[in-house]
């Protein structure tokens, strides 16, 4: 690797791999940004439907609803209430979708990995409708327990790069907005450090034993790193270029940016090009500028207004997103939604579903359809089998900000809080309730506050 050199702010930063980020640790410097805000455009109704509101509600306003009731956003006392409400959410929708469990079991040892496999192929041999699950027999089952698994520990590693931003100490000579471009750039290197060691004692990347789980497109962006290729390249020369992985993320860097979805579009567009490109960049993009505006309180359409800003027509995803959310005006609920979205916006095709094209259509309009209402948007995101892998997570991290962390059933929160490190070893035991506290604390002067 190149040692860092003064470039534009649109340019990643190069830096030399240096080890893993050490555990969250508290800072309290604020982020700040000068970049201009772009007004998003207001979401087109469905024909014969009215125009949504187009001004952001006023944080006294009841704006949607609790585990059981009206929640009022009391001010910037509830903006806090917003991060943790994001970070919870996120965390209940990945652990709602059924693949959590099996990202959990990771933490199982090999053999009941390899006995579900074997007990799944007995199943197809014989013709049995009884299917295996995974499972423990003689093993402490907690790792299988409901609870967070990939998603919300990629969430927390785009949190380390805010934290590490707000760190004064660190990359202290740069303006607000390039230390976080560089944090983000240093925290992709110590990974793609440790993929170069383990691909030294490899015959070759993809063989490489790592220390951590990811997706195709985060593998293939790391491996990328590590042979000295830089962003946009390693997202670009990616065969998952398409995917999800970088939307997560761009939930968690819109803190960084509150109340300015075009700067936190921008800054999530940053991070995206180490593992994505085209859709997946885009994706990216939309979630944060939503998320931007949802941590200040905004209306979930004003929010699904800035995500659609984002999203170009031509696109698989724009064209998606369009059409889905057409179909979450006219719909009677978030559950009437599901079957229209199984049909006409999910993809039966691929042997994967965690394309961005897909799965943030699909968060927008279960957004729309439960009024911005986290207990119906993602025990519904959660029915869509095929994208439930990230779905939920998205939906979750949307309307966990739109309704703070009030919002969350304390039962969620106490079995969401605390990562497994079942993606991402050296997380594990990271309580996101603290995790949003440390990030409150990085956030820049919300505007007209």
């Amino acid at each position: 690797m190149t040692p860092p050199t003064p470039l534009d702010e649109g340019t990643p930063i190069a830096a030399p791999p240096e080890p893993a980020p050490a555990p969250l640790t508290h800072t309290t410097a604020p982020l700040s940004t000068d970049t201009e805000h772009r007004t998003p455009t207001p979401l087109a109704p469905a024909d014969g439907e009215h125009p949504p509101p187009g001004p952001p509600a006023r944080d006294d306003e009841s704006r949607t609803s609790g585990a059981g009731g009206k929640l009022q956003a009391e001010g910037e006392a509830g903006a806090g209430q917003r991060v943790l409400g994001l970070l919870l959410g996120l965390a209940a929708g990945d652990a709602a979708g059924w693949p959590a469990a099996r990202h959990r079991a990771a933490r199982m040892p090999e053999w009941t990995r390899r006995l579900t496999r074997e007990l799944d192929t007995f199943a197809e041999h014989n013709a049995t409708t009884t299917l295996p699950l995974p499972l423990a027999l003689n093993q402490p089952p907690e790792p299988l327990r409901l609870g967070p698994s990939d998603d919300a520990e990629w969430a927390a590693f785009a949190a380390e790069a805010l934290l590490r931003a707000g760190d004064d100490t660190a990359l202290g000579d740069l303006s607000r907005e390039r230390r976080t471009r560089a944090a983000i750039d240093l925290t992709w290197n110590a990974v793609a450090s440790e993929v170069a060691a383990a691909a030294d004692r490899a015959p070759e990347v993809e063989s490489a034993i790592l220390p951590l789980r990811a997706r195709i497109s985060v593998r293939a962006g790391l491996g990328n790193l590590a042979t000295g290729l830089r962003p946009p390249a390693t997202g670009h020369d990616n065969p998952h270029y398409f995917d999800d992985a970088a939307c997560v993320r761009a939930c968690v860097l819109a803190v960084a940016h509150p109340g300015d979805p075009r700067s936190a579009a921008d800054l999530a567009e940053f991070d995206a090009r180490y593992t994505q490109d085209g859709d997946g960049v885009h994706g990216a993009r939309a979630m944060a500028a939503a998320l931007a505006l949802a941590l200040t309180g905004a209306r979930t359409e004003a929010c699904v207004s800035a995500a659609l800003a984002e999203l170009p027509e031509e696109t698989e995803i724009g064209r998606n997103a369009r059409h889905a959310l057409k179909l979450a005006q006219a719909a009677d609920s978030a559950f009437a939604l599901i079957p229209l979205l199984e049909h006409q916006i999910v993809d039966h095709v691929y042997s994967y579903g965690v394309a961005a094209a897909e799965t943030v259509p699909v968060a927008l309009a279960l957004t729309v359809a439960a009024d911005g209402r986290i207990a119906e948007a993602v025990p519904a995101a959660a029915c869509l089998s095929r994208v439930a892998d990230s779905a939920p997570a998205l939906a979750g991290a949307l309307t966990g900000a739109l309704g703070g962390g009030a919002a969350i059933p304390a039962s969620w929160r106490d079995a969401c809080r605390t990562l497994s490190g079942c993606v991402l070893p050296r997380l594990t035991g990271t309580d996101l309730v603290e995790l949003a506290e440390l990030l409150e604390a990085t956030q820049p002067a919300r505007p007209g506050g």
